[in-house]
């Protein structure tokens, strides 16, 4: 759902940016709490990364129209929403730099409906479904995260209307343009949510700790006293060794799978347009598009320049693509990080002063 330069106008696109840029304001103050533990950096550069990558998977959807994830819901369901937007931003910001996917001059009408869209509408839904649903960590997780994901994709694409009826450059009727999207967008929908929750169910299998929207919502142990089942007392989480919580196997497991992706795997996908890309041929709202402002990158369109081998062009150009996204993202969440134990370190110097 990249949206190139030229499909909305400049006023329009100006007032996204400007809220693309609060929204990303209020995510850096917000990530501090969801980065608190040390672990968190490395694990949201690393998710930045695997989104990244498995978005460069098109799947089919329909006749001539293929999907790709989003990723927003996944995002903020593992490592928080705040950070959440923040991945998703950075994801955004190396797509339409070094790939030309998204227009510059879009790129705040792309973080606000692909980042902060979906991850408001995602998680609001996710949380709410964790609290009605029965108490028990990975179905209910799972299960919300199916729906949240299911969901946030067609809202994101009605919110896209909504910045085409405000601003678009073309003169369609926006009723034919909600509809159209909306419905190509429920079905992209459904893989988003496949994705999500398969992604979501793995960590969960192997490290509940590590999904934010899973903590709390621990299992309670059972203990047979008398002939029924009573909840045993809670267990001392802090008396778990350091080592024992170490990321490392799964920071590794999970950059080996997005290069996996990102090198190999994207060489199979879909080449058929995705929804956006249909809908605006179908519609005639991309008459006024225009070349990407990074339309010479040596990285642009998934390849890299001057290597002919097409599989061989596209895979390295996905693995730079995670290598940088990764190296970017984690860059800022360490930031973030920092900034946090730093002001905490002042805030404990003037309360002992």
């Amino acid at each position: 759902m990249h949206v190139p330069d030229g499909f909305i106008n400049a006023p329009v696109s100006v007032a996204a940016g400007v809220a693309a840029v609060a929204a990303v304001g209020v995510s850096l103050r917000g990530a501090r709490r969801e980065l608190a533990d040390e672990r968190a950096a490395p694990l949201a550069g690393l998710v930045a990364a695997f989104v990244f990558a498995v978005q460069m998977l098109n799947f089919p959807v329909a006749a001539g129209t293929s999907g790709h994830l989003l990723g927003g819901a996944l995002a903020a369901i593992l490592v928080g929403p705040f950070t959440g937007v923040l991945c998703i931003s950075v994801v955004l910001l190396m797509q339409g730099v070094l790939f030309a996917d998204g227009g510059l001059t879009a790129l705040g009408v792309n973080i606000t409906v692909m980042g902060v869209v979906t991850v408001l509408v995602s998680y609001g839904i996710f949380r709410g479904l964790v609290k009605v649903l029965p108490r028990g960590r990975r179905r209910t997780v799972t299960v919300s995260a199916f729906v949240a994901a299911l969901v946030s994709v067609p809202a994101a694409a009605a919110f896209f209307t909504l910045i085409y009826a405000i601003g678009g450059t073309t003169d369609v009727p926006v009723g034919k343009v909600l509809t159209a999207m909306v419905g190509v967008h429920v079905l992209i929908g459904i893989g988003e949510a496949v994705i999500t929750a398969l992604t979501v169910s793995a960590v969960l299998a192997v490290r509940p700790d590590l999904v934010h929207g899973a903590r709390g919502l621990a299992d309670p142990l059972k203990l047979r006293v008398g002939g029924e089942l009573v909840d045993a007392p809670a267990r001392d989480t802090a008396a778990v060794p350091v080592a024992a919580r170490s990321t490392r196997k799964i920071w590794g497991a999970g950059l080996i799978a997005a290069l996996v992706l990102a090198g190999v795997v994207s060489f199979y996908a879909s080449a058929s347009p995705d929804g956006l890309e249909k809908v605006a041929a179908d519609q005639g709202i991309d008459k006024n598009v225009r070349e990407h402002a990074a339309a010479g990158s040596p990285l642009a369109d998934y390849g890299i320049k001057d290597i002919g081998n097409t599989r061989l062009s596209g895979g390295l150009a996905g693995v730079i693509g995670v290598g940088v996204t990764i190296a970017v993202g984690s860059g800022v969440f360490w930031v973030i990080r920092k900034r946090r134990d730093d002001d905490g370190s002042k805030a404990a110097d003037k309360a002992t002063a």
